[in-house]
């Protein structure tokens, strides 16, 4: 029984969480990269064409 957890673990859990986890902190830093590139670029027009 030790075995088989061992390889579910290894094989399902690891995955997902390595997945779900990347998929967070791509949205954190996309946010993060988008408010500042908003904040350092306030005045430009080029900010209205891509909204």
């Amino acid at each position: 029984m030790g075995p088989l957890l061992i390889v579910i673990t290894l094989v399902v859990a690891i995955p997902v969480g390595v997945i779900i986890s990347g998929g967070i902190l791509s949205v954190i830093l996309g946010h993060s990269l988008r408010m500042e590139g908003e904040y350092r670029n306030a005045d430009s027009e080029m900010l209205d064409i891509t909204t």
